[in-house]
C-alpha cells in the first residue's frame, strides 16, 4: 500500500481551514439524519479496512497482535459509534430549563450547536482508537474535523486516510501527516476546538501554542498512574487484574500502571506471581505473536537507558522472561524494579513502556500520602476488597479516573466520561461528554408580548423595586 501523502505544509494549514470552516457556514446545523449518516457511514469503512488496519499496526510496530489492535484500536470506536447512533437524538434536543420567579414569564431552554471545525492530534501508540475516538464525538455534535496523525505510524496513516475519504470526504474531514513543525503549525491554528492526545511536556507546548488564538482545548496527557495494591487482597489476584493493562501493546498505554505500591516485605511474591502469569499470558516470552514491539528505535532506546540507569543507581532488575530482550526486534519482557532510587527517570518520568517499579510501604497511611504527594495522574488503580478503603480512595484521592479490581477497563466505558486532571489533562469527551465538548451550549430566553424587564428599568427606588429587592435578597 502507498503510504506517501500529498505535500502539506504550515503555510497550506490556514487555507484547510478556511475552506472547513466555509463548508460549516453553508451547513451550520447538520440534521440528526446527516449525522446518523455520517457516523453509519464511517462504521461501514473502519469494519472494512479493520484488517488492513491490524497489518499496517503490525507493519508499523514490527510486531503487534492483530487482537492486539482489535482489542484497543477498532472494537473501541465500533462500539463507541454504536452508542452514539442510539442516543445521538436526544442528546440533540433543547433542554428546558426554569426560568424562575424573578424572569418569569419566560421560556429558558439550552440549545446545542455546533462549535465548527475541531482540531485533532494524534498519537502513535493507538492511532486508530486516537483520532477516531475524538472524531465520533465531533461528528455526532456536527462538526467538521481537521486530523494530524502521528509520523510514526506511516502505514496506518494511509489506511486511515483511505476509509475517512471514503467514508465522509474532505468536506468534513481533512486528514495530514508530518513532524514536530507542522505539529506546532497545527496546534497554533484558530481552531473551534483542539484535542491533543500526548505527554505532558508536549502538552505544555500545545497550550501555550493555542493561547494566543484562545482556543478551547482537550489535553489528554498521561503521568504516573499508580496501582495500589493494599493489604487484604491477595497478590494472585491483584496481579491477574493488573497484568494485562501493562502488557497490552507492550505497556504503551497512557492509563498503564506506572508504579506499583504495595505492603513491604511482599515484593519477591509479587514478583513470582507477576513473572508465573506473564508466562501463562505468553508462553513464548519475546517471540510469543501476541506480544508487541516497542514502535521505533528512539522509544525503545528511551527504555533501555532508563533501565540501565536504575541498574547503575542500585536498582535490582527482575525480567519476567528470558531472553529479557531483543534490540534487533525492539522487544522487551516486562522488567519489575525493585529499590529503585528516587532520582532515576523511571520514578520521575511516565515510563510507556513495559518497566515497572514496585513501591514498598509500612502502612495505607504511608501508602496513600506517596500518592498525594505526587501530580493527579489519569488513572488511580486501588485492587482491595476492603469496602471501606475502596470508599476512601473515591472520596480523598484526585485522578482522571479510577478502577477498583481492575485496570484499563475504565476507558472503555460508552457511557461515562474520560479525561484527565492537571498534568495529566484538562476536559472530557466519550460518550455524551464527548458530544458536550465539541458542542456550544446556547441558553435560549424566549418571552413573548408582555415582559416584567421594565420593571427595574431606571428611575430606581420606585416602590415595586424596593419590594422586589426585599423579596429577592434574602
Amino acid at each position: 500500500m502507498d503510504t506517501t501523502f500529498p505535500p502539506a505544509d504550515k503555510f497550506s494549514l490556514p487555507d484547510q481551514l478556511i475552506r472547513l470552516r466555509q463548508t460549516c457556514q453553508a451547513h451550520p446545523m447538520p440534521s440528526l439524519a446527516q449525522r446518523r449518516s455520517g457516523l453509519t457511514q464511517l462504521k461501514g469503512a473502519l469494519l472494512g479496512h479493520k484488517q488492513d488496519l491490524c497489518d499496517a499496526l503490525a507493519r508499523d510496530y514490527g510486531q503487534r497482535s492483530d487482537y492486539d489492535s482489535l482489542i484497543a484500536d477498532i472494537l473501541p470506536c465500533v462500539m463507541q459509534i454504536n452508542y452514539t447512533l442510539k442516543r445521538l437524538k436526544g442528546w440533540m434536543k433543547p433542554e428546558r430549563r426554569h426560568s424562575g420567579l424573578l424572569l418569569a414569564p419566560a421560556r429558558v431552554e439550552v440549545h446545542y450547536q455546533p462549535l465548527g471545525v475541531v482540531g485533532i492530534m494524534v498519537p502513535w501508540n493507538f492511532p486508530v482508537m486516537l483520532s477516531l475516538g475524538p472524531l465520533i464525538g465531533a461528528l455526532a455534535a456536527g462538526n467538521r474535523a481537521m486530523i494530524k496523525l502521528s509520523e510514526f505510524t506511516p502505514h496506518t496513516n494511509a489506511v486511515l486516510r483511505t476509509l475517512l475519504d471514503e467514508a465522509l470526504g474532505g468536506d468534513e474531514v481533512v486528514v495530514l501527516e508530518g513532524d514536530a513543525e507542522l505539529a506546532a503549525a497545527f496546534s497554533a491554528l484558530p481552531f473551534d476546538h483542539l484535542v491533543f492526545t500526548g505527554s505532558t511536556a508536549v502538552g505544555r507546548l500545545v497550550m501555550a501554542a493555542a493561547a494566543p488564538q484562545l482556543t478551547p482545548l482537550t489535553l489528554e496527557l498521561g503521568g504516573k498512574s499508580p496501582c495500589l495494591i493494599a493489604p487484604d487482597m491477595p497478590l494472585a489476584l491483584a496481579v491477574e487484574r493488573m497484568i494485562f493493562a501493562k502488557s497490552l501493546n507492550a505497556g504503551q498505554i497512557c492509563v498503564a500502571p506506572d508504579y506499583v505500591l504495595l505492603p513491604r516485605g511482599q515484593e519477591q511474591a509479587f514478583i513470582e506471581a507477576y513473572q508465573a502469569h506473564f508466562r501463562r499470558l505468553y508462553p513464548q516470552g519475546l517471540e510469543s505473536p501476541d506480544y508487541g514491539a516497542i514502535i521505533n528505535p528512539p522509544q525503545y532506546q528511551r527504555l533501555t537507558a532508563w533501565l540501565d540507569e536504575a541498574r547503575e543507581a542500585g536498582a535490582q532488575i527482575h525480567p519476567c522472561g528470558t531472553p529479557a530482550r531483543n534490540d534487533a526486534t525492539r522487544k522487551l519482557v516486562p522488567h519489575l524494579l525493585t529499590e529503585v532510587p528516587g532520582h532515576c527517570q523511571l520514578m520521575q518520568q511516565e515510563i510507556f513502556g513495559p518497566l515497572l517499579p514496585l513501591v514498598p510501604y509500612d502502612d495505607i497511611e504511608e501508602a496513600l500520602a506517596y500518592v498525594a504527594a505526587r501530580p493527579r495522574p489519569l488513572a488511580l488503580y486501588l485492587m482491595s476488597l476492603d469496602e471501606p478503603l475502596q470508599r476512601r480512595l473515591i472520596r480523598e484521592t484526585h485522578a482522571g479516573g479510577m478502577a477498583i479490581n481492575e485496570s484499563l477497563f475504565q476507558v472503555a466505558a460508552d457511557d461515562a466520561p474520560f479525561g484527565g486532571i492537571g498534568p495529566s489533562g484538562m476536559g472530557h469527551y466519550h460518550g455524551r461528554e464527548g458530544f458536550l465538548a465539541f458542542s456550544k451550549a446556547k441558553t435560549v430566553l424566549r418571552r413573548g408580548r408582555f415582559s416584567t424587564g421594565a420593571l427595574i428599568h431606571p428611575p430606581y427606588r420606585r416602590w415595586y423595586q424596593r419590594l422586589m429587592m426585599a423579596l429577592f435578597l434574602r
